[in-house]
């Protein structure tokens, strides 16, 4: 019988956990600080490339979650490179999402609820999350979506 994990139960959904995505920049995709790791932004991807597109021109809200849940899916690979063990979490404490749509889009809140969703199927409990979603003109390299996190996590 499988043992009840977050990576259990993301496969029995059907999701795989993609390879961490390196920085495009300065910065480092991770830092633990006391009991919080601080994820940095994750963009939308699929096959290995940037999902991109516009949430009230070419996307609609359907897309802009599958977009969001890919986030989700990179947050918790980049949790697992940094803790090695995806047990080791005890709480998602704040997602930042990042819409790039229309002037009038306003739905931003149902796109990143993409990668909520995946948060409470990983973690139950745990994956409730304090959260803002707002919308932006433009993200690195086209990106639909971008999601940042806050983890507690037992050190």
């Amino acid at each position: 019988m499988m043992t009840d994990t977050p990576e259990s139960r993301l496969t029995a959904a059907g999701h795989v956990l993609p390879t961490p995505g390196a920085p495009i920049a300065a910065y480092v995709p991770t830092v633990l600080s006391g009991n919080l790791l601080y994820i940095s932004g994750q963009v939308s991807q699929a096959n290995g490339a940037v999902t991109k597109g516009r949430l009230g021109a070419d996307m609609d809200v359907a897309a802009g979650q599958a977009a969001a849940q890919t986030c989700g899916l990179y947050l918790i690979a980049q949790m697992k490179a940094a803790l090695g063990d995806l047990g080791r979490v005890k709480r998602i404490v704040k997602l930042g999402g990042f819409v790039t749509s229309t002037d009038d889009f306003t739905d931003q809140p149902e796109v990143v609820n993409g990668t909520s969703e995946l948060m409470l199927l990983a973690f139950g409990e745990a994956g409730r999350h304090a959260r803002s979603a707002v919308g932006v003109p433009s993200l690195p390299r086209g990106a639909a979506v971008e999601v940042d996190a806050i983890i507690e996590v037992e050190v």
